[in-house]
């Protein structure tokens, strides 16, 4: 499939898939093989034509199924030194990861590839912005804070996945511990949905075509509130653009390029 598609978004697991007429790639891998691999089939996609992995970070949601799939398939993996050295223990083999530097992009078949620095509690997180043809992606998750740096570089996407994980009320109410509280409405945690739709309405222009709201709290959100939330907040200021949840549970719907 010539498109992108979310397989899988959520503290479950998160993986999602870009490809062009020449180059197929997954973001983040924490699902299982088998999982990964029957959610590629429903898009049309062999997972033995998988061309790379590129991994935003090491939490076991992004990287559950890393090792697993390295070990049947031989899939460079894409990291940035520090994550790469963290990943390390997960495999019994020293896997092939290609290094790249945050925040300075390279290019990995047709598609031009940009790492950007975002604030999460992670030891070197990264969003990405992708750019193929005339096409500009950008995938952004597990931030707690969207700095200035991640406004600019999200800058004229046609589409974006971007992170609306919870909503501070149902935090506050919700059964977690305190420290979990804490660190989700922390700068090192996640996006809540006002700031999702702040962050949405900074970067806005005409030519926007689809966000997907990304990573929902199973407990401290849902999708109809955060649609809600963020439409709402868009079009009080007159900025009208297609939304949809990206699921945990099923493939997303697709966008076809």
């Amino acid at each position: 499939m010539q498109g992108f598609c979310p397989l899988a978004s959520g503290s479950k697991g998160n993986s999602i898939y870009l490809g062009t007429d020449k180059t197929k790639i997954l973001i983040d891998a924490g699902l299982s093989l088998k999982t990964l691999t029957a959610r590629l089939a429903e898009i049309q996609v062999d997972i033995a034509d998988i061309d790379a992995v590129l991994i935003t970070h090491e939490h076991t949601d992004h990287i559950k199924g890393l090792s697993v799939l390295w070990n049947k398939w031989k899939i460079p993996i894409f990291a940035n030194k520090e994550t790469a050295g963290s990943l390390l223990p997960i495999f019994q083999e020293i896997p092939k990861f290609k290094i790249f530097s945050t925040g300075e992009t390279f290019e990995f078949g047709d598609i031009e590839i940009h790492p950007f620095s975002i604030q999460h509690d992670a030891i070197d997180p990264v969003a990405f912005t992708f750019r193929w043809e005339d096409l500009k992606i950008g995938l952004c998750a597990d931030l707690g804070f969207a700095s200035s740096l991640v406004v600019n570089q999200l800058q004229n996407c046609d589409y974006l996945y971007l992170e609306a994980n919870h909503q501070p009320s149902m935090v506050h109410s919700s059964t977690r511990p305190l420290v979990y509280k804490q660190r989700v409405l922390s700068r090192q945690g996640h996006l809540s949905n006002e700031e999702s739709a702040d962050l949405i309405s900074n970067i806005y222009h005409e030519k926007l075509k689809h966000v997907y709201l990304a990573h929902l709290s199973s407990e401290c959100n849902t999708p109809e509130l955060a649609l809600k939330i963020v439409g709402e907040s868009l079009e009080a200021k007159n900025q009208k653009i297609p939304l949809s949840v990206a699921s945990q549970d099923v493939v997303s719907k697709p966008i076809v390029f």
